[in-house]
């Protein structure tokens, strides 16, 4: 079967690799109908996650029709059309049944944290979806069937982009009359914005330094935008326009923030996991006793971390990797109910075989592209 997959640093192409089996009893395999290009899935192809091995298919937002199905599989048969949410779930371990879904304890022999589809063997080896065919374990926990009146790009995004918005928007406590700073505008944060608006946030301020992705939060949402390269120091500013900072700050960069010189240095030479730019933006624009989610994904050790800003204004601090399958049904309904429309953020619809035109074009910010869909 054909596969996008991962060859080196800024290197991805499509390649034939061994098609998909069914492999234990609950296992079922998938025919690819639509898989996306995450914002994470720039951190591999940037060399920052480990253990990433060349010919590593790639993909963890996938979603398509069940074309087998092993002898144990009770949940989905042969031809339903499923999402599949990105974090590896036993459904029975203490996590699992605590929702934390995105730690299961069985799902990752390689690790402390949980399995994530396409995400190297730090986190659990398994095959990714930008591919024709995937295979998918525990499948009496993680597929949801899709509503017959849905489209794919209605019903895609509950695989990651939806509930981890969701979830940052969730956790950060978001009220009505808040205000709340969103930093990046990539598919997270601007789902996050509608998210923040949709539960009644008052102040919404979007940060970012692309200006079409600026742009379509001004033009779609009526939010506040701020270019941080037109600010000396956004954190500060944002501290002053809201006359003491935000209720809630969500970090929607993470490990791509834009780096200083020592920072890249200190990357390379795996003395720092990446940026910490939005992080040091974020403890100077959340007001005392306000809360920061980091809901990007960061790397390992951070230098000069601002442990002590945060402490001392009395911030809560909450991050870590969504657990999707706590919000998929919640999602799902409101978006049958014509309550939130997803397909916005969608910019680019390509076949498997242009994939890596793809990747090029979401790492370099390219072609006003915000997110890319494919279709094998």
């Amino acid at each position: 079967m054909k596969a996008l997959v991962y060859e080196g640093i800024k290197n991805v192409k499509v390649a034939e690799v061994p098609d998909s089996k069914i492999e234990k009893p609950d296992d079922i395999v998938i025919k690819v109908t639509s898989t996306a290009i995450c914002g994470s899935d720039l951190h591999l192809i940037h060399g920052m996650v480990p253990n990433m091995p060349k010919g590593f298919v790639l993909g963890h937002e996938t979603m398509g029709v069940v074309e087998e199905i092993g002898p144990e599989v009770n949940k989905v048969k042969k031809g339903d059309r499923i999402i599949i949410p990105f974090p590896v779930s036993c459904g029975h371990c203490w996590f699992c049944k605590h929702d934390l879904w995105s730690q299961c304890d069985n799902s990752n022999p390689n690790g402390e944290c949980g399995g994530i589809f396409g995400y190297s063997n730090t986190y659990g080896g398994y095959d990714g979806g930008q591919a024709q065919y995937l295979r998918v374990p525990y499948a009496n926990v993680g597929p949801t069937i899709v509503p017959e009146e849905l489209t794919d790009e209605q019903a895609l995004f509950l695989t990651d982009v939806l509930p981890t918005s969701y979830w940052g928007v969730d956790i950060g406590g978001v009220k009505k009359d808040d205000t709340v700073v969103v930093l990046g505008c990539g598919p997270i944060g601007l789902t996050a914005i509608k998210w923040a608006t949709l539960v009644g946030a008052k102040r919404i301020i979007a940060v970012d330094n692309i200006n079409y992705r600026l742009a379509h939060a001004k033009k779609n949402y009526g939010v506040e935008v701020i270019d941080f390269e037109e600010h000396e120091d956004t954190g500060e500013y944002i501290h002053e326009i809201t006359h003491g900072g935000a209720d809630v700050v969500l970090d929607c960069v993470g490990v791509d923030g834009k780096m200083t010189a020592l920072e890249k240095i200190e990357t390379v030479l795996k003395l720092q996991g990446g940026s910490k730019s939005a992080i040091e933006m974020a403890s100077q624009a959340v007001r005392k006793g306000g809360t920061v989610v980091l809901v990007g994904v960061y790397g390992t050790r951070y230098n000069m971390f601002p442990l002590g800003d945060f402490f001392a204004k009395n911030i809560t601090l909450k991050m870590g990797q969504c657990p999707a399958h706590k919000y998929v049904d919640p999602i799902l309904t409101m978006i049958k109910q014509g309550k939130f429309d997803p397909t916005d953020i969608i910019t680019h619809k390509l076949p498997l075989d242009q994939g890596s035109h793809g990747y090029e074009i979401f790492d370099k910010k390219e072609d006003n592209c915000i997110k890319v869909i494919l279709n094998p």
